[in-house]
């Protein structure tokens, strides 16, 4: 009777370890890394905006629709990472601060230093931590939008090469409804990024 007794507790106390324990060790960090990258990308969503504003009112037409271009594949890049955080049993937190607007080329500059940071350090050490950990739905959402960031940031850079060449009126770019990869042409088949149909690409201007 002893042992029967015995072995119920050892057997209920296992049972509540795992119920206590229902998610992988070290799933609040990658919680957090997803929040840090929410808010992150809310807040250049905004700033991006802001920056389109400042780009027509200089005359820097296709540079406007390039920071819309870019600040609605940051919604996407947003609205991925706060699914995830959903699914992972979090909600979604962005402290969204008002932007600091300057000439246009300087805020060029400072979105191909933004966009540098995320492909190059953020989003390859949140990687890093999510394939650990396991946690498959970060580490899709992460590397689409860091192969994405590096898009972005070549197009930045582009600007800052000759920015005469991108006075005028606005310009059509396309969007990719998956992983925020920005074009000026439509693909002819798919995404390369994440092999999205190139029909299903958004157009902005």
């Amino acid at each position: 009777m002893k042992k029967k007794i015995l072995f119920i507790v050892l057997a209920l106390s296992v049972t509540m370890s795992t119920l206590a324990l229902p998610n992988p060790p070290g799933m609040k960090k990658t919680i957090d890394n997803l929040q840090a990258a929410f808010n992150g990308e809310s807040n250049a969503n905004a700033k991006y905006l802001a920056f389109a504003k400042k780009a027509d009112a200089d005359g820097y037409g296709p540079v406007a629709s390039l920071f819309r271009a870019a600040a609605r594949a940051e919604q996407v890049h947003f609205e991925h990472h706060a699914a995830v955080i959903k699914a992972l049993g979090g909600t979604p937190k962005a402290e969204i601060e008002t932007p600091v607007v300057k000439s246009t080329r300087e805020n060029v500059q400072a979105s191909l230093e933004g966009e540098t940071y995320e492909y190059t350090t953020m989003y390859p050490g949140f990687m890093v931590l999510a394939e650990a950990e396991q946690i498959k739905d970060a580490v899709t959402t992460f590397q689409r939008a860091g192969e994405a960031e590096s898009v972005h940031a070549r197009l930045y850079a582009s600007v800052l090469k000759d920015m005469n060449a991108w006075k005028g009126a606005a310009k059509t770019f396309y969007v990719c409804p998956t992983c925020g990869n920005v074009l000026d042409a439509r693909p002819a088949s798919v995404c390369p990024i994440c092999g999205e149909d190139g029909k299903d690409f958004m157009t902005i201007k």
